[in-house]
């Protein structure tokens, strides 16, 4: 058998893994590529890779650098398989995708036509999604299932985001031969509010392929991130300022609002006005009240009982467009969490624009940042870099304060990933290690930790490589 590497090797985004034995194919993850200069081509190309010569595609979780291309994968007639919550939040997510990609090109092809330029394509269109929509095949997390011939699945608990899974697959080959291999999926940090811990990883595994996000660092202790958080919103409401928060509209957006509710509660924070201008942000939180059992020991009786869903409901919802821009014309302490959660587009580029050269505006970033981003030059300029940024075609000096608490990261830190390698050589095996989604220094830098760690020298691929097994 062997794994050939689409995406998300030597970068963060992009994450794709073509799983080949000689009796099946099967797809892990087939994420958006982001951030980039010519990645609108590169997301459009699949090379080599026929949709309908493949058995299974399995799906680690609902973000759309792992899921945001598979409304591509036409002429599919395979099943895509995930957890249950996952299943629920693809489908809100790959829509709402749909809709951007078709309204980005009407919106493009407007000043086309004025130019007398030739049309553009969205990516995808809402049908294509739909073409999808009838093949989610859910998978609950330590079930087994054979999704392909010689294939068994298996998903465990990835502590990432709400449904997050890692995935384990036995593969067979004719002959009886048969391998396991491990696929991270994206690993969360242990001991945060909201999800569940996740687990370590699978023992005995022939091949472990791991992502390396934040793979050369920690994150700060989340009572020092909270007291930060604290500390931020306090200032706000003495000085009267605005806060803006990107965030993805699933995970980081529900964190938030928590975070913000629980400081309130404790009397650490002044409970100021919260608004959620991200209708698919709203949409994915009223699915977290529906998998209690995928929350963590404290949150788990919260939701069943409806205090978990009256704390979220503190945030209110702006839906509309027109709602959205007036929040530009309001000068009065409030929060305003949009996404999208790298500031690469969504209403949080809108609301980066009308803002960032005002004094009396905050900006909290409160994840990764990717190379390119919007939301990478916003650290740039909190690290005294740069002053100015590029936002929808203008440059814009950044009178605004910039701040990074990447303690509320929904990735683990090195420490995190250590421990989840860690695991899978607690058993009789010492499989190969494969390192993934982290930009070149921070995955060689985990490559040269895990060396210390469990004696094995990891592979570094980048897009296209093929490793054999």
């Amino acid at each position: 058998m062997r794994i050939r590497f689409l995406g998300a090797a030597g970068e963060v985004t992009g994450s794709s893994y073509l799983v080949e034995s000689s009796q099946a194919k099967v797809l892990v993850d087939f994420g958006m590529f982001q951030g980039a200069r010519g990645d609108d081509d590169r997301n459009r190309d699949l090379g080599d890779l026929k949709p309908e010569a493949l058995d299974a595609v399995v799906v680690t979780h609902a973000h759309q650098d792992h899921t945001g291309r598979l409304p591509l994968l036409r002429g599919l007639r395979a099943q895509l398989h995930a957890t249950p919550a996952t299943v629920e939040l693809s489908r809100i997510l790959l829509e709402d995708s749909a809709r951007i990609q078709e309204s980005e090109a009407d919106r493009e092809n407007r000043w086309r036509e004025r130019e007398g330029k030739p049309q553009v394509e969205p990516l995808y269109r809402r049908e294509d999604v739909d073409a999808i929509h009838g093949r989610w095949s859910a998978l609950a997390l330590g079930n087994s299932r054979e999704i392909a011939p010689g294939v068994q699945l298996r998903f465990q608990e990835a502590g990432h985001i709400l449904g997050s899974a890692s995935v384990v697959l036995e593969v067979t080959d004719v002959g009886g031969m048969s391998k396991r291999v491990v696929f991270s999926g994206d690993i969360g940090q242990n001991g945060m509010p909201f999800i569940r811990d996740p687990d370590l990883c699978a023992q005995d595994a022939d091949l472990i392929v791991c992502e390396s996000t934040y793979g050369d660092r920690d994150h700060r202790p989340t009572s020092e991130t909270f007291e930060e958080l604290a500390e931020i919103l306090r200032q706000a409401a003495w000085a009267r300022h605005k806060v803006l928060v990107p965030a993805f509209a699933v995970g980081r957006a529900q964190l938030m609002i928590h975070a913000m509710m629980e400081l309130a509660r404790d009397g650490r924070s002044p409970q100021v006005p919260v608004y959620l201008d991200s209708p698919l942000a709203a949409k994915a939180t009223k699915l977290y009240t529906s998998f209690c059992d995928l929350l963590d020991d404290e949150l788990q009786n919260a939701c069943r009982v409806g205090a978990l869903a009256r704390d979220l409901a503190i945030a209110k919802p702006v839906l509309s467009g027109a709602e959205s821009r007036e929040l530009n014309t309001l000068w009065e302490p409030m929060v305003v969490i949009a996404g999208s959660g790298m500031c690469n587009g969504g209403r949080i580029v809108h609301h980066l624009r009308h803002n960032l050269w005002r004094h009396g505006v905050q900006v909290v970033l409160p994840g990764f940042m990717a190379q390119g981003t919007l939301g990478r030059a916003l650290v740039e300029v909190s690290q005294g870099h740069r002053s100015h940024v590029r936002v929808m075609g203008q440059d814009v000096l950044v009178r605004a304060r910039i701040h990074t608490i990447g303690g509320l990261s929904a990735h683990a830190g090195k420490t995190g990933l250590l421990e989840w390698i860690a695991g899978g050589y607690q058993g009789k095996s010492k499989p190969k290690l494969v390192l993934t989604h982290g930009e070149p220094d921070p995955r060689h830098a985990l490559a040269v930790a895990a060396q210390a760690r469990v004696g094995v020298t990891a592979i570094e691929p980048m897009r296209g490589d093929v490793i054999e097994l």
